[in-house]
């Protein structure tokens, strides 16, 4: 059972979840249509944040954006390593904090997301350690929340994550194996994507969560 204000926190979060990559890959989306000159094979979706005018702005706001949303889904994903999010009324598994690690992880690859967004890559050692921390955070979420829900014995949620964790790490492992691209925009749209799939998915499971909740 849920107080109400949390009920209430717990639809904005959810809200925000769902928000991140909608905002996220409309922003990318417009900032290639808009930069006839980028090439999937050949730049880093990056290189978009330093092109002129409409492109790096949209491209490095929609970060930012996307990342302030995603640290405000952030503060109820304990909640859902907490609770059955398939129950029909959130029913309490764990009265425990359990999760904070993988919280903590996303929260900070959030604020990665954000610094990339901020430092655009003619600031080049912070946009580097800012885009590697993001990519690296991100990956480091999905495995870490995958085992934390296993642990929990939410097997099916568990799967699925861990899943989008081997599909945002592979194009990354494999570069490094076979330089199959000379740039890296494909490895980063395909994380990302895995990314935005998890965010989305658990956004739309904290509306449903907080819609069936049991208020005291």
């Amino acid at each position: 059972m849920l107080k109400t204000r949390n009920v209430r926190w717990l639809k904005i979060s959810g809200f925000c979840g769902v928000l991140t990559p909608v905002v996220a890959f409309t922003c990318i989306s417009l900032s290639i249509a808009s930069a006839p000159e980028f090439s999937w094979v050949d730049n880093a979706l990056s290189d978009l944040g330093v092109m002129h005018g409409f492109t790096a702005a949209v491209f490095n706001y929609g970060l930012i954006v996307s990342g302030i949303l995603g640290s405000i889904f952030a503060t109820n994903l304990v909640r859902l390593l907490r609770f059955d999010v398939f129950s029909h009324d959130a029913r309490l598994l764990y009265p425990d904090n359990r999760g904070l690690g993988g919280v903590l992880i996303f929260s900070l690859a959030c604020l990665a997301l954000v610094a990339i967004g901020v430092f655009p890559e003619n600031v080049k050692y912070l946009h580097f350690f800012a885009s590697v921390a993001f990519f690296v955070l991100l990956i480091g979420t999905l495995l870490h929340m995958g085992i934390g829900f296993w642990r929990a014995r939410q097997k099916r949620i568990a799967m699925f994550t861990l899943l989008l964790g081997v599909v945002a790490a592979a194009p990354w492992l494999l570069l490094f194996l076979v330089r199959y691209v000379s740039g890296v925009a494909i490895p980063e749209l395909i994380a990302a994507v895995a990314g935005g799939l998890w965010a989305g998915f658990f956004g739309f499971k904290m509306l449903k969560m907080a819609s069936r909740a049991k208020v005291s």
